[in-house]
């Protein structure tokens, strides 16, 4: 079972990372197509997790146009006024909700992630390599993660959240993201290559935090996957989980840079 598992999760990346990283360099509209298509299957996930079956649409609608406002306007004071607006929509319909907290926290969660990705494409001079760098670092993590974890094993990092992870895997994951992160700054000749390792292992931290957040939330809610859509790998949120964490936290480093430094 394990092996077919492993199986569709290889055919299955083999198939979806093209794709897209096509998306990524052809630009306008492939890469807006991209985001949004992710931004609303994360909506459909969140909604029928944590919502009343007969609210999952009213709420799912609801995430999705906070989500796209965010990926299109591109702007902190629209972003903030469309995530109260809506946090506050749901908060005021989401009174017998089983799970409330979490219904209302899609909107951040989902707006906030999924908007940096989008963000970042406009907010850097090689959009095109700085978005491939942040998927590669977490492509890395869990990469490395998996095969030194699965080898070394060792003391679990969280066992009440997700019993498979190991520090061992852990530590693995950041080696991994060090060094094909400094590895492809130093492809494209950035002269600080250094620090891009340095940097991809510090978000490797940060992408495994949004991994077990995630996975705590699906503990709460009695759910092994966010959904079934992704065959080997379950659904979306599963996928971009630690995506959705370490963008912002790139997205907030650049705009530093640009401010401060440049």
């Amino acid at each position: 079972m394990a092996k077919n598992n492993l199986f569709y999760r290889i055919i299955t990346a083999l198939i979806l990372a093209p794709l897209v990283i096509g998306c990524i360099f052809l630009d306008f509209p492939y890469y807006h197509l991209l985001i949004l298509t992710i931004g609303g299957f994360l909506s459909w996930e969140w909604s029928n997790l944590v919502a009343a079956k007969e609210k999952q649409a009213l709420y799912s609608t609801i995430y999705t146009l906070s989500m796209a406002t965010s990926v299109m306007l591109q702007s902190w004071l629209g972003i903030i006024i469309m995530i109260v607006m809506s946090s506050g929509l749901i908060f005021l319909k989401a009174g017998q909700e089983k799970h409330r907290l979490l219904v209302v926290l899609g909107v951040p969660y989902i707006s906030i992630g999924v908007g940096s990705l989008m963000w970042l494409y406009y907010m850097t001079e090689f959009p095109h390599l700085m978005v491939l760098w942040l998927l590669i670092v977490v492509w890395s993590v869990d990469i490395g993660g998996y095969l030194v974890g699965t080898t070394f094993k060792g003391p679990k990092l969280a066992k009440k959240i997700s019993p498979n992870k190991t520090w061992s895997g852990l530590i693995g994951g950041m080696i991994f993201a060090a060094f094909f992160g400094g590895f492809f700054a130093y492809i494209f000749q950035e002269y600080n290559h250094y620090y891009y390792a340095a940097f991809a292992a510090a978000l490797a931290i940060v992408e495994q935090i949004g991994d077990l957040i995630e996975s705590a939330i699906k503990r709460k809610v009695g759910a092994k996957d966010s959904s079934s859509i992704i065959p080997g790998h379950g659904g979306v949120f599963d996928r971009v989980d630690g995506l959705i964490f370490t963008a912002p936290v790139l997205l907030i480093s650049v705009i530093t840079y640009y401010t401060y430094i440049y």
